[in-house]
């Protein structure tokens, strides 16, 4: 029989009691305690008794102590069964997510749970579930999101070409304006009306909600302009998107501008915000956005949000409902900054 793995020398077993009474480690107290049984002259299988274990592990216990010392008995967490995709295999994963799925060739427009998993088994023999597949995507970072719509024609290069430069053009404002404090603000318009949007909501798993859905066709335009700094804004309704719309509407932003400031207006380049016949108050410049970049607008959101939470799903009985409602999402928006 072998002979048993000495312990080292530079401890005794006052000492592991000692470590045994100040540990707030379980599974290190009773492990000191019965390597101290060792140090005390008794043998292994008191060891293991005391520690109600086998041999072996006592082995281990020794081996571990030897090693490292008191924090070599710590316990630790199971490391538990391989994971089926390693590292290697995370990393195509998410190339093949970040790429997205070319429908010539795999047959489908997005990315589904049962196309990557064919992917994984037909190039890289790993067979996942979707269960699985579902996990390891979310612990990379990833989740199913509505996609943003953008242009087909979006010029890639004018969004870039216009955010690099842009606090320089604000410098340059300000000093047209005498150095006043620079505000900036953003605007646009969102149509209200009786043909309106359904909204996601909680449903159980495997059914399909309802909800009310009109095919009237009157509707209203929602003005709003926001200065995200400040937390405020100016919104109008109106029932079409006209230079007289507009004018009402620079004018009152120009109300909301903070006194002896000067606004900076972020805006697209509908017809009626780029039109000769505006009224441009003093107090505010126009900034046109690149064309077909909505994304540099964060008043989109803001749409969204409204829709999502107070004028989706609804039925509007009249143009006065419309008037009502969309004044009251406004200024529950803006009560909220």
């Amino acid at each position: 029989m072998a002979a048993p793995v000495p312990l080292r020398p530079d401890f005794d077993a006052a000492a592991l009691r000692a470590l045994a009474k100040s540990s707030h480690d379980p599974d290190q107290t009773r492990r000191l305690l019965a390597l101290s049984a060792i140090y005390a002259g008794g043998s292994r299988s008191e060891a293991a008794a005391l520690g109600g274990v086998g041999l072996q592990t006592v082995r281990d216990w020794v081996l571990a102590f030897n090693a490292d010392g008191p924090c070599g008995l710590i316990g630790g967490k199971a490391p538990g069964a391989r994971p089926l995709l390693n590292a290697d295999l995370r990393a195509a994963l998410k190339a093949l997510v970040e790429q997205g799925p070319m429908p010539a060739a795999h047959g489908v427009v997005r990315w589904r749970l049962v196309d990557l998993a064919q992917i994984l088994f037909e190039d890289h023999g790993v067979s996942v579930s979707e269960q699985t597949l579902s996990r390891v995507l979310r612990s990379m970072g990833y989740r199913k999101l509505s996609a943003r719509p953008r242009h087909h024609a979006q010029d890639r290069d004018a969004i870039p070409a216009f955010k690099k430069p842009f606090p320089a053009r604000l410098a340059e404002i300000a000093q047209a304006t005498g150095g006043k404090p620079i505000e900036v603000w953003f605007c646009d318009e969102a149509r209200v009306g009786q043909k309106n949007t359904i909204t996601r909501r909680w449903a159980r798993r495997g059914t399909r909600p309802s909800a009310p859905k009109d095919q009237r066709t009157a509707s209203a335009y929602l003005f709003g302009a926001i200065c995200p700094a400040r937390g405020t804004g100016a919104g109008l309704v109106m029932p079409r998107c006209t230079t007289e719309a507009m004018n009402l509407h620079l004018a009152e932003i120009a109300t909301a501008v903070a006194p002896g400031a000067h606004a900076v207006l972020l805006l697209n380049q509908a017809g009626w915000h780029m039109t000769q016949k505006l009224v441009i108050p003093a107090n505010i410049t126009l900034l046109p956005l690149p064309a077909r970049s909505p994304e540099l607008n964060p008043v989109e959101n803001l749409w969204q949000f409204m829709r999502e939470n107070w004028l989706g799903n609804r039925i509007f009985a009249s143009y006065e409902a419309i008037l009502d409602q969309s004044c009251d999402a406004w200024n529950k928006l803006i009560d909220q900054p």
